[in-house]
């Protein structure tokens, strides 16, 4: 793989993701007229096409053992996407389009890192390349504001089009490096049978309704801090988004660290760590009455993060040897928790003890996603030491 050319491809993902998914609501609603009500629904059934395309896709690539291709179809795809938004009048038709073209179109970074499992990549390369679309989602909503600002919402789409183009470029020059190394002397070798992890059907499954759970949590956390800032702590609101940026601009060295500690401790294990950092995050954040500590605390928050989206990736691709499926079935475990971090945010406003709850309730799912993931890795032993006497 060209040293250069998959975190370019990277970043590029990235952007097009950090460019997109923070501005659509506001496209919808200044292109088209669409009411809150209408944005909601036109969300609901645009992720709903992702959730589809995101498993229907990587799986077709299975099948042909080829993620490059898709992954251009998907950059074409993105480009005409663009275009057909820009021409549009109606908000139905904007909603076909999101639909029908959006969905695929989305699935792009999914299949980079299949075609990086695919191509023999070790867990702490996928790990280190997941930290260069965090620095894309570091700097992509904040660029986007700007440029909707400045120039109005038809102006992301020229952006979001012309990163499109970019990832075309990257995706095809990935390409020729990776027939010419098919054509060589030493072509790229699978991911090593040793980086598996065993944990049957029922593990699978039981490690897929885990990371729904610490997806949820990390999505309340997320976008429920603005409101929890200001009206249960008492602050100003901008020390809402001084703790997302950091917690963002953590992540970055979180991954780093959390990349090189693969090559040393079991993907189920930094989990582990992962979970118990998100533990003692959500139950400071209930208790916090001022900012200093609330800031300290994105700590915590980073290294959740670190082990949920970049370790998590991982450790789908290595329960599930099928790189698409598996790594199209992690991405859907973020949507799936972000429906859910709706009745989460509800519950602040239902118990007696306010908004402080959701931040308790996060905790517990994370604690109840920890249980499962250490009943997984207790599981995998089991298998290895059947397996072992056999070898």
């Amino acid at each position: 793989m060209n040293r250069f050319l998959v975190p370019s491809s990277a970043l590029m993902w990235g952007l097009q993701i950090a460019f997109l998914s923070p501005s659509l609501a506001l496209i919808l609603s200044t292109l088209y007229g669409a009411s809150t009500a209408e944005i909601g629904w036109v969300l609901a059934i645009y992720n709903a096409s992702g959730f589809v395309a995101s498993l229907v896709v990587p799986a077709w690539a299975d099948r042909r053992q080829d993620y490059l291709g898709p992954m251009l179809l998907s950059g074409a795809l993105t480009a005409l996407l663009v275009v057909l938004l820009a021409l549009v009048t109606a908000l139905p038709l904007a909603t076909i389009v999101l639909v029908v073209v959006g969905g695929p179109a989305g699935v792009g970074i999914s299949l980079l890192w299949s075609h990086l499992r695919h191509a023999g990549a070790r867990p702490a390369q996928i790990v280190n390349t997941r930290a260069i679309v965090s620095v894309a989602w570091v700097a992509g909503p904040p660029l986007a504001t700007l440029i909707i600002g400045w120039f109005g919402p038809r102006a992301i789409l020229l952006a979001i089009g012309i990163v499109a183009l970019a990832n075309i470029a990257t995706t095809m020059l990935l390409l020729r490096s990776h027939r010419a190394a098919l054509a060589s002397d030493t072509p790229p070798t699978p991911a090593p049978a040793e980086d598996d992890v065993s944990l049957g059907r029922a593990g699978v499954v039981l490690v897929t309704a885990a990371f729904v759970l610490l997806q949820a949590t990390n999505a309340t956390g997320m976008s429920f801090l603005a409101v929890y800032v200001p009206q249960t702590m008492g602050v100003d609101v901008v020390w809402a988004g001084i703790a997302l940026g950091v917690a963002a601009g953590l992540e970055v060295p979180a991954l780093m660290l959390v990349a090189r500690l693969t090559t040393q401790y079991s993907s189920l294990g930094l989990i582990l760590t992962s979970c118990l950092a998100g533990i003692a995050y959500y139950l400071g954040v209930a208790v916090v009455t001022g900012p200093v500590l609330l800031i300290a605390l994105q700590v915590l928050n980073a290294w959740c993060f670190a082990g949920i989206g970049g370790v998590g990736l991982t450790l789908f691709q290595q329960m599930i040897r099928r790189p698409g499926l598996s790594t199209g079935l992690y991405m859907n475990t973020r949507r799936v928790g972000a429906i859910l971090s709706g009745p989460l945010i509800a519950l602040g406003g239902a118990t007696a003890l306010g908004q402080r709850a959701t931040f308790l309730a996060c905790a517990v799912l994370t604690l109840v996603g920890l249980l499962i993931i250490a009943a997984a890795g207790r599981r995998s032993r089991r298998e290895e030491e059947a397996v072992a006497p056999a070898g």
